[in-house]
């Protein structure tokens, strides 16, 4: 007795441009490598640890053009590179005033320390 598979095509009427892989649902292994405990297994380890049959595989296949991908892998990422004239502004930043304040403070317990 000879194997044989069940092709889409067998079952349902496909599109004739119907790659191969979809109208061959042997060529899918699924996801199943590695036991889990049952305990912890979900719904979708199980439903993907098995191979697809011929009514869960697609009938039509509607591929998309990569061209707009293909000419932006082709061009650079944009880079600014004006002349930054903006001044940098940082919440931990202290105003010179206050730095002047600590100046002289500083220097006068200096002096009331060295006169002791």
């Amino acid at each position: 007795m000879e194997d044989q598979t069940i092709r889409t095509c067998d079952v349902y009427r496909t599109d004739p441009n119907l790659p191969s892989r979809f109208n061959n649902p042997d060529c899918f292994k699924g996801y199943s490598e590695k036991k889990s405990n049952p305990l912890y297994r979900t719904s979708n380890q199980t439903y993907g640890g098995k191979k697809p049959t011929v009514h869960e595989m697609q009938t039509q296949f509607k591929g998309t053009s990569r061209k707009f991908s293909e000419a932006m892998l082709k061009s650079e990422m944009y880079r600014n590179d004006s002349f930054n004239t903006s001044l940098d502004r940082s919440a931990v930043t202290i105003s010179t005033a206050t730095q002047k304040n600590r100046l002289d403070r500083h220097y006068y317990y200096q002096c009331l320390d060295g006169n002791k």
